[in-house]
């Protein structure tokens, strides 16, 4: 990445979770072109090609993703076009004008059979299309050898889009008695967790000799609140925190008692210590996170 006073940074699906809020939180860090989707269109690979080489730009964040995980058993072709092969021209496309790529993946690449957290090193092996397609993307970006940031995020939510905090939210003021998945563990992490964390690790990169904090920083990380919890404790965490007047009964049942077309890993625990010991980044604790989401306008 070629250092510059004021770089201009492409910011992708920014109307999403996670590109919503990095919108908001990369503001000052640069000049932000944050095309919709009629402007760029990452199913496009062309298209892709084009603006990238038109806008020039010093920084390519890319949250843009294809997240419906169990309609990606079938819609095989869509999930790889969009988590796999937009990613790889981004990551070719950076590298030949000098700029950098991060880009989001996930905790689906492993296959939850580990007891602990996973680190970036572990052997990944995803059991779903949405996992194998997000390892894909991974793969080609570091195969093209250019200047970027894997950042694997898990069980994102927010207070928009589609995600389980919402879901919960939903059908707590419709029922009595809720039943949810008690033996799948992971971190529930915020959009905004996500954002700012993306924009303390870009400030220090736009601060420094730009070629050579890539050089030494370029990799996966993992980035996710603290902590662990079930998603039966994630929703009765949610309870706790909203201002329902009646809330409902959460009833613990194993992910056998409600299937889906993809698998999901039965831990999904990432440790942050990498994140933090390489780039200073220390997310907040689950519950400490879901509690600002909650108690923010």
């Amino acid at each position: 990445m070629k250092a510059s006073a004021q770089p201009t940074i492409l910011l992708t699906g920014v109307n999403g979770q996670v590109g919503f809020e990095l919108a908001r939180n990369l503001q000052g860090l640069g000049t932000i072109a944050a095309p919709r989707r009629d402007e760029l269109d990452l199913f496009d690979l062309d298209e892709v090609r084009r603006v990238v080489r038109a806008l020039k730009p010093a920084l390519i964040v890319n949250p843009a993703a294809y997240t419906a995980v169990d309609k990606a058993e079938t819609d095989v072709d869509a999930a790889m076009r969009l988590n796999a092969e937009a990613p790889a021209v981004l990551a070719e496309e950076a590298k030949r004008i000098g700029a950098a790529l991060v880009h989001y993946s996930t905790d689906y690449v492993f296959d939850g059979t580990k007891e602990g957290a996973y680190v970036e090193s572990d052997a990944v092996n995803p059991i779903n299309v949405y996992g194998r397609s997000k390892l894909a993307g991974e793969q080609a970006i570091a195969a093209v050898g250019g200047a970027y940031l894997i950042l694997r995020t898990s069980w994102v939510y927010g207070s928009r889009g589609k995600n389980f905090l919402l879901t919960m939210l939903r059908l707590g003021a419709e029922r009595q008695e809720l039943s949810v998945v008690a033996d799948q563990y992971g971190a529930p992490t915020w959009s905004n967790t996500i954002a700012t964390s993306t924009a303390h690790v870009l400030s220090q990169a736009i601060a420094a000799d730009s070629e050579t904090w890539w050089r030494e920083h370029s990799g996966i990380y993992h980035l996710t609140s603290g902590g662990v919890t079930s998603w039966h404790g994630f929703a009765e965490a949610i309870f706790e925190f909203s201002a329902l007047q009646k809330k409902p009964i959460v009833k613990p049942i194993p992910a056998s008692a409600y299937p889906t077309p993809a698998r999901r890993p039965a831990n999904s625990s990432m440790s942050n210590d990498k994140l933090a010991a390489a780039l200073g980044v220390r997310p907040p604790e689950w519950r400490e996170a879901l509690q600002l989401c909650m108690a923010a306008p």
